[in-house]
């Protein structure tokens, strides 16, 4: 938890004082307004919404609590933050466009689900890249995810933060999954993109993109033949009850981005930016914290529920899928940038 707090601390504090700087001469004062719990009285009060695709038993649901109740707590009252999990408020389809034009002022999206506005995005598609959480949690609190970041800004958003979900598993109704071979023929929902497209096809199987509040429903009627997540969403949603088998790959990741738009961001004076910008420290450090603990106990509760058989992969299982997705990691290496993968493969320690 120290390692965390260290960690978001050093990545947030330059993003903090550069919107600080930015909006220095947009304070307001709020006469006769009470002093929140940062004895200031020039916090502005306003409505915060906070929008999400996922369940309420995740990292990602978790740390958008943690936000609110910083944010509320600290401004006295005076900011109300309302968080919309399970695509309530806006789904996969439309929460992007819906933050540009600031109908909410938080998204926590699926990184995959931006490859469309910068190709660096795969990064967390990228197959057998990061050993664990911990190596995807340096790289974009590097220079290099900074740098990642920072790119979307022309489009009217800022990512603040990345959180992370963790390693995705495979599940299917069709066959035990052991080797490359086992993948033939099968077809997957995935998050989308031209990577996930080709991961697939590169072992044989075909893909498609499919909402994630309307997965569920497509496993049960055979839609499709499987789907690939993180443990904590595969319990949480309880795909393990319309999926016969589960193969634990960890081939790809499942991480987000904390994000906000321009609009808002710039219409917050010093005293509410640096209130907000807390609950982001905060939110982002319950959002680590819980990742690795829920996708444990998600596992733990699967082989509870019985539903589904699961198999782990050998060391030299392990290795023939990385093998088999070996020219996909190549092509896009060249694509994301050489420079970026060597920096996200030296994260691994």
């Amino acid at each position: 938890m120290g390692r965390n707090r260290k960690i978001v601390s050093i990545l947030l504090a330059p993003i903090l004082s550069l919107g600080l700087v930015a909006c220095g001469g947009q304070t307001t004062s709020n006469s006769g307004g009470s002093t929140g719990a940062t004895g200031a009285t020039d916090v502005q009060p306003m409505t915060i919404k906070i929008s999400h695709v996922v369940a309420e038993n995740t990292p990602k649901h978790k740390g958008a609590l943690a936000m609110k109740s910083t944010i509320e707590k600290e401004s006295g009252g005076k900011i109300k933050v309302q968080v919309y999990p399970n695509s309530q408020l806006f789904g996969d389809k439309d929460e992007y466009q819906n933050l540009v034009a600031n109908n909410v002022q938080f998204i926590i999206p699926d990184m995959a689900k931006l490859v469309g506005v910068d190709p660096a995005f795969n990064i967390e598609s990228m197959p057998f890249l990061f050993n664990n959480d911990a190596a995807s949690e340096a790289f974009w609190d590097g220079p290099k995810g900074q740098e990642i970041f920072k790119r979307l800004e022309k489009n009217g958003v800022i990512g603040l933060a990345m959180w992370p979900n963790g390693p995705k598993q495979i599940t299917n109704n069709v066959r035990p999954i052991k080797t490359p071979e086992d993948m033939k023929g099968l077809k997957f929902r995935t998050q989308g993109g031209q990577l996930l497209e080709k991961v697939y096809s590169g072992l044989g199987a075909s893909s498609v993109s499919i909402p994630y509040n309307e997965l569920y429903l497509a496993l049960q009627q055979g839609t499709v033949d499987g789907e690939e997540n993180t443990l904590s969403n595969i319990e949480s949603m309880k795909f393990d009850e319309v999926q016969r088998y589960l193969t634990m790959v960890g081939h790809t990741r499942v991480d987000y981005v904390l994000m906000t738009n321009t609009k808002f961001w710039n219409s917050l004076n010093d005293t509410t930016k640096k209130i907000v910008m807390d609950g982001v420290k905060a939110g982002t450090e319950v959002a680590r914290k819980e990742a690795d603990t829920l996708n444990t106990t998600a596992f733990d509760k699967i082989k509870q529920r019985g539903h589904t058989q699961i198999y782990q992969l050998s060391a030299d299982e392990r290795q023939k899928f990385q093998q088999a997705l070996k020219p996909v990691f190549d092509e896009y290496t060249k694509i994301i940038g050489e420079d970026v993968i060597k920096d996200a493969l030296s994260r691994n320690q």
